[in-house]
């Protein structure tokens, strides 16, 4: 049975966690100072500390949470489409990324803009949620190419994954490189009927 003083911890982590979140959301990874963290959730500087081991963890956190809700929002979005090609599912699991990175821009961002120490233990939870979200591309990709070795599925899940993701990073930022909006849906569409070999319309 969990002592007073590990239900307090336990709570204060918590909170953290759900401060972090919302100043994540609203004003992206360089609002996280445990200051102001401090001051939101009516603790010191120390007892942050104490809760956590410095402010990466409480990052790490968050984006554990992030990556979750991201896959949930990607599997939705496979529900009524049990009987479609696996290039449809793959485009349709896209879309879903794309939609989730733009309805939450900041959150999405931050899966990628924290810098991990090569000395840091990433936690099996947070590496679990990951892998989760791959094993959802996994699949069709399998189904795509039947031949290919289940270490190259790996990589090509990866490598599609990164490709949808750059273009959907262009796309977000307005870089020069990206495409407007209205046409990332069309790219992505493009480039994983032409890579699974269907047509690109």
């Amino acid at each position: 049975m969990a002592s007073k003083a590990e239900e307090r911890r336990t709570a204060l982590r918590d909170t953290l966690i759900d401060i972090a979140e919302r100043q994540i959301e609203e004003f992206g990874l360089a609002a996280i100072k445990a200051r102001p963290l401090a001051q939101a959730a009516g603790c010191s500087v120390g007892a942050i500390y104490n809760a956590f081991g410095d402010l990466e963890d409480i990052i790490i956190a968050v984006n554990g949470g992030t990556f979750g809700k991201l896959g949930r929002h990607v599997a939705a979005a496979l529900k009524d489409k049990t009987d479609h090609s696996a290039t449809e599912r793959l485009v349709a699991m896209s879309y879903a990324y794309l939609d989730y990175a733009a309805a939450h821009p900041n959150l999405w961002r931050a899966l990628f803009e924290l810098r991990m120490s090569t000395d840091m233990e990433v936690p099996d939870w947070y590496l679990n949620e990951l892998g989760q979200l791959f094993s959802y591309i996994d699949g069709p990709v399998q189904e795509c190419f039947p031949d290919m070795e289940p270490q190259d599925v790996s990589l090509m899940t990866r490598a599609l994954f990164s490709s949808i993701h750059g273009i959907v990073m262009l796309g977000l930022e307005n870089r020069i490189s990206g495409v407007p909006q209205d046409q990332i849906h069309r790219m992505i569409g493009m480039i994983l009927r032409s890579v699974t070999g269907k047509e690109l319309f």
